[in-house]
């Protein structure tokens, strides 16, 4: 059975694409770890921050690969001679994805008290208009 979609309209074309992300992020957002926040900041700036309590530097990584943003944090291996009584505290391993518009950068990231932030440039649109000639 094909899955009706909401862009299967013939005055859409070429949207094939955006579908297919719509698609990746419904997928992505069925887990909630970690959370995280995402704030604009002055006029054309974004940051996420996500909640990483326990994770150190050496055990996240950042990359962007075709407009999207994923971070991983994977925890080193623990001592075998711990024993816990109770073990309320995640350190499970995570990948969280951001899918990103054209044009935004990743400008910078920081761990600080357990979140990490990472800063997002968002350019303005160039709005551009084309003639086009009638043969």
């Amino acid at each position: 059975m094909s899955r009706l979609s909401s862009l299967n309209s013939p005055l859409l074309l070429g949207f094939e694409q955006f579908e297919r992300t719509l698609d990746r992020l419904q997928k992505a957002s069925q887990d909630g770890y970690p959370p995280y926040n995402i704030e604009q900041l002055d006029g054309s700036g974004l940051r996420i921050t996500l909640a990483v309590a326990g994770f150190a530097r050496d055990e996240l990584d950042i990359t962007v690969e075709n407009n999207q943003l994923t971070i991983r944090g994977q925890k080193a291996e623990e001592d075998e001679n711990r024993v816990f009584l109770h073990r309320g505290i995640a350190s499970r391993q995570f990948q969280r994805t951001f899918v990103l518009a054209d044009g935004i950068e990743v400008t910078d990231a920081g761990l600080d008290n357990g979140l990490l932030n990472i800063d997002l440039a968002r350019p303005e649109p160039a709005v551009q208009v084309r003639k086009i000639d009638i043969s």
